[in-house]
């Protein structure tokens, strides 16, 4: 009765919470700053066009919020160190290019086809959404030239998401 548990046993809980906590190092970075907006307007062009007469196109706003979300934790979380069954900086790089093509397409539509509010909306964060997939697949580009500009003599890709 009255006994207060001993600090250690909270340490437990604290580290395996941390371990799932983003990185403040990569939050703000350059390539976490681009994937925090990638997610943002993936969800909130997800939810504009589930609320519109457009939601045919609902399924691309989705899915490229899950890869955005999934690359944003294990970045965050140096889970790419870890795994190195892929080339992290080349599936980055074809994930923002599809999603720059497929963003722009969906949201033209959107854009001149469909007259409610949401769909409009859904096409000007889609617009909005290519610009900022476009530019992070820009300078993942430029990190991979670079990258093999110098030989590439090292066995580590380019580190696109630690630099700041």
């Amino acid at each position: 009765m009255g006994d207060i548990e001993a600090p250690e046993s909270t340490a437990a809980p604290q580290a395996a919470i941390r371990a799932l906590l983003p990185d403040k190092a990569f939050v703000t970075s350059r390539k976490g700053q681009l994937l925090i907006a990638e997610v943002a307007l993936c969800f909130i062009t997800f939810i504009c066009f589930v609320a519109s007469s457009a939601a045919a196109f609902v399924t691309a706003p989705l899915v490229e919020f899950l890869m955005a979300f999934f690359l944003l934790f294990a970045y965050s979380t140096k889970f790419n160190e870890r795994f190195k069954g892929f080339h992290w900086p080349l599936m980055d790089f074809l994930r923002c290019v599809s999603a720059s093509i497929i963003y722009f397409i969906i949201s033209i539509i959107a854009v001149s086809r469909y007259t409610d509010a949401a769909s409009k909306a859904a096409g000007v964060f889609g617009f909005v959404a290519t610009i900022v997939f476009a530019l992070d697949f820009y300078v993942i580009f430029n990190d991979l030239a670079n990258f093999l500009k110098q030989g590439g003599d090292s066995t580590e890709p380019p580190q696109t998401g630690r630099q700041g």
